[in-house]
């Protein structure tokens, strides 16, 4: 199974109070759309792996992008994330019907502070987690 491991991770990420407390909607992928808002959150696969000894199980790794107008509130951003994410465990996401589980999320490089030099303005918090998704029962 191919699973869209970006729209699970989505899926997950807008039912998560304590990000959307600080973000709002404003969850892209995988790019944030020109004007949006701050804060605000984006995030795309970058890569990963997958094997064919164990069907259905992903392990994405997961580029994500704390926006903010400014480096505290893009660091805001990415604490929410962080506390979402690190440290989950079979967590069930539905989508259309279908079943997935979240199975975990790790932290494989925390966050680096960063000025966009092209949009003044625009700070971000860089950081990767590697996610594994069971696709399949």
């Amino acid at each position: 199974m191919n699973a869209d491991t970006n729209a699970i991770i989505h899926a997950f990420l807008v039912t998560q109070t304590a990000l959307t407390a600080v973000v709002s909607t404003r969850i892209h992928n995988p790019r944030l759309p020109e004007g949006t808002t701050l804060p605000a959150l984006g995030f795309f696969t970058r890569g990963g792996e997958s094997t064919p000894y164990i069907p259905g199980l992903l392990t994405p790794s997961v580029q994500f992008d704390c926006w903010g107008a400014s480096p505290q509130s893009a660091r805001e951003v990415y604490r929410a994330l962080y506390d979402v994410l690190q440290g989950i465990q079979n967590i069930k996401v539905t989508i259309s019907g279908s079943d997935y589980y979240i199975k975990s999320a790790i932290e494989e490089v925390q966050g680096q502070d960063l000025q966009d030099q092209d949009i003044p303005k625009y700070y971000r918090v860089l950081t990767f987690f590697s996610i594994m998704i069971q696709a399949e029962a």
